[in-house]
């Protein structure tokens, strides 16, 4: 083993660079071009969804028909394998896998029941099937290197939360001076799975959707890395979802903390939990398009060169107001710590709030969440109202809770034009990186139209 430590890269494909053989072949080029120690792979472009189906199914309807979605599942990547002339080795290891998928599926059928852990056991293949798929096509790159199918499994321990297990730091620091070196040090290239850990007794979990991009800060964590690589299907991160506004420009750099506040509030290019482990190493991040890899893409760093006012908007759509109000509230403690305990019973997750003498008003994402017993509880204590379809729009940049006169100039832009938008509630000041506000989501789109064109241009 060499003693001289080289810059070390993690990079991490999602399922649009993994669609096919051709996709496929292409990202492991970047990731050959880009000198990547380890390579993390999402699932290729659907099967999550495909599994997912294949749970329901297997609850609801017939062992025939979950026939089919296994069939089409092994289909789809035995055809990749045989397109990238994968060795009887490989093809055996994903027909292991898919074995494994069947049983749970079988026994889920015949329960007409399927537990967290069963899931989890489903949902993971999608990334078991993709790895050995990547490991072919970089292997095929390399001369003076060895690929190697690596099981994140081993180094990635969590908790026993299936669905959302919460990950060990100090282990997977400890599992990858344990098992990475090889990848650390130059003398191997380790493919391996996002989105997948497993618990003390080994048992498989994963991190929650859109996990991969946590898997890959992860483990860029645990190795001490240089860099984290995200490949995606576009060229970094834009001032707001250019399929939304035409006038969107890529962002050539930004901060963790607007980065992480624009993953937070519906940009859809970083999972929200991906920048935390990065941050807390001070490991820059780049986001780049594996169809376009010579793009300039986005570097995301602890400080950027340039600070603007507004650097870009988001929106996080499928938002539910609701309204607590009861006289009770005025100078009484105690309050809000009854609403937030009745929510973390439920696991229910707030995304914003906002407080008045005797009411408070909050956010959740999902209205399925708000089920009855959860809305019953609160009416004990207080009226409650629920206002659905809503957005949360957000502008992101730098000092905005310090800025006078940028609340006027947001409604200014807001009523302009014969349409006005009416804003339900308003979130200010608690970062000074973002300022929220509540529309109706059919309000969205115009909304971040108009603010771009006012404040980014």
């Amino acid at each position: 083993m060499s003693a001289e430590k080289t810059k070390v890269t993690v990079a991490k494909f999602g399922g649009s660079s993994m669609s096919d053989a051709t996709a496929i072949k292409r990202s492991a080029k970047v990731a050959f071009d880009h000198m990547a120690n380890v390579v993390v792979v999402s699932a290729t472009y659907g099967t999550t969804n495909l599994l997912l189906k294949l749970v329901d199914t297997a609850i609801t309807d017939s062992w025939k028909k979950c026939q089919e979605i296994l069939s089409d599942i092994e289909d789809r990547h035995l055809k990749i394998a045989s397109e990238l002339e994968a060795s009887p080795n490989i093809v055996e290891e994903m027909k292991t896998v898919l074995r494994e998928l069947e049983t749970i599926t079988k026994g889920i059928n015949l329960l007409k029941d399927c537990s967290p852990k069963a899931k989890d056991g489903i949902v993971s293949a999608g990334e078991r099937l993709s790895s050995p798929l990547m490991t072919v096509a970089l292997g095929e790159l390399y001369e003076d290197k060895k690929v190697e199918l690596f099981d994140v499994r081993k180094v990635i321990k969590t908790d026993d939360q299936f669905g959302s297990a919460v990950p060990d730091f100090n282990l997977i620091k400890t599992n990858s001076d344990k098992h990475l070196m090889g990848a650390k040090y130059g003398e191997l290239v380790y493919v391996t799975q996002g989105f997948l850990g497993s618990n003390e007794a080994g048992t498989t979990t994963t991190l929650g959707r859109g996990g991969s991009d946590y898997s890959a800060a992860l483990l860029a964590e645990g190795m001490g890395a240089d860099l984290l690589e995200i490949w995606t299907d576009v060229a970094g991160i834009a001032t707001t979802d250019p399929r939304v506004c035409e006038t969107a420009r890529p962002i050539n750099e930004i901060t963790f903390q607007e980065a992480a506040e624009m993953a937070t509030m519906g940009a859809k290019i970083l999972h929200p939990t991906t920048l935390t482990p990065a941050k807390r190493s001070g490991i820059p991040v780049f986001v780049g398009s594996s169809l376009e890899p010579d793009a300039p893409g986005t570097w995301i760093k602890e400080e950027s060169k340039d600070a603007p006012l507004v650097r870009a908007l988001a929106n996080r759509k499928d938002q539910s107001l609701l309204t607590l109000s009861t006289p009770d509230m005025l100078h009484q403690h105690g309050f809000l710590f009854k609403i937030f305990e009745i929510f973390n019973r439920y696991q229910v997750s707030v995304d914003s709030i906002t407080t008045s003498e005797i009411s408070v008003a909050l956010t959740i994402e999902d209205s399925t969440l708000l089920n009855k017993k959860l809305i019953n509880e609160l009416e004990n204590f207080a009226s409650v109202s629920v206002e659905e379809d809503l957005s949360l729009v957000s502008v992101i940049g730098n000092h905005i809770n310090h800025t006078p006169g940028i609340a006027q100039k947001l409604f200014n832009a807001l009523q302009e034009g014969d349409s006005k938008i009416n804003v339900r509630m308003i979130c200010h000041g608690a970062s000074k990186h973002n300022f929220c506000f509540l529309v109706h989501e059919d309000d969205a789109t115009m909304a971040i139209k108009r603010l771009h064109k006012e404040f980014i241009g």
